[in-house]
This record gives structure tokens, sequence and C-alpha cells, in this order.
């Protein structure tokens, strides 16, 4: 199988979708994307990396921007192949695993890789493997580790789905595990024991009166929130318990480090008896939209009726870029509360908008 670079880029995210590439099982299509750069796109070096596929231009130019879009999908739901539909509001759609979550933003780079010849800056393209996955899996945190000089760049745009609009930086992540202790004993005579799991109550009433904090930052307002994702405790039907757990979830904005992130979960349970794991945690990132690369962006989107800014609520790979000093932004079609649900769809009109704001964007045509 071949991909047609130049083909409309709806056809050609209809192509990439009827690729089947559920994470982990991406050598296929990481096959023929390599396979349409080194043909069918002049100027750039490409390399292959594991199943990482990369592509770059060097003409001297003074800025560099980063297109880089995921792969794999999460697994399919009997929605492969693709297919177009009408909507009730008379819109074209295109219904498929990964057409929001994200090869229509794939699709609008590989065409824009192939049909802009005079770009005003330097291009970098990156389309990785497992980003569906845990993060040690993910094959932009590999080209980071292995070939960081591919990550440099004046500016990048991940083709997340953001509906046309511009989504800048991304939430922090922390997940914690309180944990409380308390004495077993058998449940009919319950007085002789602590139950532990009651010693949560605590836990979950601090929970439920938390004040999420909003922060505006660069003129995006981000929200933040903190919440139980996982409760656990019990021995048998007739026991006391004598341990307890709660797993909490805080997204923060990213004003706040990781450590910062940590000294506020410790501060709301201060004064309780639990023990207090961090098990997981990721920086955020900045918006970064004073820099000169993201105000060119802005004013693209903005001139061809794009939806314009706002933060972006969840962690993506655009945190990597910043903590390397680098603006990045969400930026592609497709309505990202769709993403993973068996009837995922894209309204094809947004990935034509979409290919023309980086269109004007990449010349410099604002």
């Amino acid at each position: 199988m071949t991909l047609d670079l130049r083909a409309d880029p709806i056809q050609l995210t209809a192509a990439l979708v009827d690729i089947e590439s559920v994470s982990r099982d991406e050598a296929r299509i990481a096959d023929i994307v390599e396979g349409a750069l080194r043909e069918q796109t002049v100027g750039f070096e490409v390399l292959r990396h594991g199943n990482v596929v990369l592509a770059r231009t060097d003409r001297g130019l003074p800025t560099r921007v980063i297109l880089a879009g995921h792969l794999d999908t999460v697994p399919i739901a009997d929605n492969v192949p693709s297919r177009f539909e009408v909507n009730e509001a008379g819109e074209q759609v295109l219904h498929g695993c990964g057409t929001v979550d994200m090869k229509s933003g794939d699709a609008v780079f590989l065409h824009l890789a192939a049909t802009v010849a005079e770009p005003v800056h330097d291009l970098t393209l990156i389309f990785y493997d497992c980003e569906e996955i845990a993060a040690e899996f993910n094959g932009l945190g590999r080209i980071e580790r292995e070939l960081p000089h591919w990550l440099d760049g004046d500016m990048a745009i991940l083709g997340e789905p953001s509906g046309g609009w511009i989504e800048a930086g991304c939430q922090g992540t922390l997940r914690v595990r309180l944990t409380t202790a308390g004495v077993r004993a058998h449940s009919a005579r319950a007085w002789l024991g602590d139950n532990a799991i009651h010693r949560l109550a605590p836990v979950l009433q601090c929970l439920a009166d938390y004040k999420a904090r909003e922060v505006d930052i660069d003129g995006c307002v981000y929200r933040e929130g903190l919440s139980a994702v996982r409760v656990g405790g019990g021995v048998a039907g007739n026991v006391v318990p004598d341990a307890a757990e709660v797993d909490v979830n805080f997204r923060f904005a990213p004003d706040r480090s990781v450590e910062q992130a940590v000294d506020h979960v410790r501060e709301v349970f201060a004064g309780l008896d639990l023990a207090f794991e961090v098990t997981d945690s990721a920086a955020g990132a900045l918006p970064g939209l004073t820099a000169p690369a993201s105000v060119d962006l802005i004013a693209s989107v903005n001139s061809h009726g794009g939806g314009g800014v706002r933060a972006k609520y969840g962690w993506t790979d655009v945190s990597r870029f910043a903590a390397r000093g680098i603006p990045a932004v969400n930026f592609g079609p497709g309505d990202p509360n769709l993403a993973h649900k068996r009837d995922e769809h894209v309204p094809v009109a947004q990935i034509t908008a979409v290919a023309a704001m980086l269109r004007s964007y990449l010349t410099g045509a604002v």
C-alpha cells in the first residue's frame, strides 16, 4: 500500500485510518509513512528509528517548526475501515478509529510536507509510536532520550485534536496514594478493632470540600482539579480491615512545578493520620504564546476563522517540548471529547480548515 501525500488530506486521513495501528503494532503504518516521505517530498532528510519516522529540512532558514503526531490508536472497536456519512446537521463526517486521535492531524502534516514548496521555516516532522499506552513506551520520549537534537526548534505543534482551536500548553498531573492503618478484628466484635476504611472519611471530606483554583496564563484559563480515582480496602466479609487506601489525582496548572504540586496536596491533607506516596507525576507546559513563532500561528488561525486560543485540559506531549524551552501547542482537527469512542468521527471541513491555517502559517501568508 502507498499513500498519496498530495491527495486531499481528507482522503489521506481515510487512508491512514484504514491502516490498523494499535499501540505496539505500528510497524506497517511506519513503513508506509516512511516510504511516502522518502518518495514524495523534496529537501527532507528522512530517518527511521524503531517505529518512529523522522524528517527534516535544512534550508538555513532563521526558525524551525516541529510538527509532531503519534501514529498509534487505542484498540479498534468495530470502527475500521473508515466510512463517510452526512450527519443530521448536513455536515460530511469521517468515521473510524483514529479519525480524531489523531490520524487527521497526521494527514495534514504529511500533506503539507509534500505540498509546501517554499516554507518560511525549516521543518521537522516526527511521527511516533506508543503514545496511547504507558509513558515508558512513548516513541517521542525515546527520541528525547536517544536523538534529542531532533527535538530542537523554535515552535512545536502537536496534531492532537483541538477542534481547530489552538490549545496552549497543558496541565500537569500528579497521582498520590493515601493509606490509612487500623486494627484488624472480627466484625461481630468490631469494638476490638479500628476500621481503616472508616479512617478514609476525613480524606474524602477534604476532597469533597476542595475548591479548585483557576489560573489565567497568557489569556488561557487553567482550572485545577483534585479527585479520588480509586479506593481500596477490605479483607473479608466478617473482618474489620486494618488497611485502606485511596488514589488521588491532582491536575494542576502549568505555573506549578511537580514539587509545588506535591507540596500543595500534602497541605490539603495535613493533620490527617495517613501515609503519603507519590505514584506518578508529569509536569505541565506553559502556553508560550508570546514567542514570535506562536504570535504568527495565532495570527494565521485568526485570519482564517479558526476557533482562537484556549487552555489545554489534560496532559500531552507538549510538556516534553516546554521542558526544553520550546513553545508548544496542540492544534488539530476533531473534537477531543470523541477520542477513543466507538463512534469516533471528525467533520471533514475541520481537516480542510486546519490544513489551510497551517499552510498559511508555514508559508508566511498571514
